[in-house]
């Protein structure tokens, strides 16, 4: 979605990712979302019938895709791709992010997660969702470097987990040093 030419309703989930990643769910307001994604007023409801629900569901899930995306995108890149390089890769990303924007915004599928899990919430089955994409994807990549599978799909959630714990703490620090711990001392582990 990044680069071309969006529709009013892509522009308002990618603006509901973004909104996400600052403000939360609760934080990020129908008005706000179709302000920043410049849609045309009234749009919303033709859009997304199902409410905010409907928007925050289908902006978890394009968030999965993009980080299946990102996960997908390492061994094209890499010379030598190893399970510890596939986790770099993924840390490097918000490595890169906080370096050039700061610390204010972090992984919109966390924060859904935050504000909606044991809230009653329908947008629980696209998180659910959204991570089982997520983790599949990585767990394919390891799979493609020779991981067993069911040790890959351990190693995914593991992965996943321990980099959802080092962007929070990152955020929280105003550092990226947790990242660059994790990626350092599940290096010797990834690659047994």
């Amino acid at each position: 979605m990044a680069g071309e030419a969006r529709s009013p309703r892509e522009r308002m989930v990618y603006s509901a990712v973004q909104l996400m990643r600052t403000v939360g769910v609760n934080g990020a307001g129908v008005r706000d979302v179709v302000e920043h994604a410049k849609a045309p007023r009234g749009s919303f409801q033709h859009y997304f019938p199902g409410g905010k629900d409907q928007l925050v569901g289908e902006a978890v899930l394009w968030a999965a895709d993009y980080a299946a995306g990102w996960a997908r995108a390492y061994r094209a890149t890499a010379r030598k791709p190893t399970p510890s390089g596939l986790f770099a890769h993924l840390a490097r990303q918000w490595k890169q992010e906080f370096g050039k924007r700061g610390f204010e915004r972090g992984c919109p599928i966390m924060a859904a997660a935050a504000d909606l899990v044991g809230a009653g919430s329908s947008v629980s089955d696209q998180l659910r969702d959204g991570i089982a994409r997520w983790e599949a994807a990585v767990a394919g990549e390891l799979v493609a470097m020779d991981v067993p599978a069911r040790r890959a799909k351990r190693l995914a959630t593991l992965m996943i987990s321990t980099l959802e714990g080092a962007i929070m703490s990152a955020r929280v620090r105003g550092d990226v040093g947790p990242l660059t711990t994790v990626v350092a001392e599940l290096a010797p582990l990834l690659d047994d």
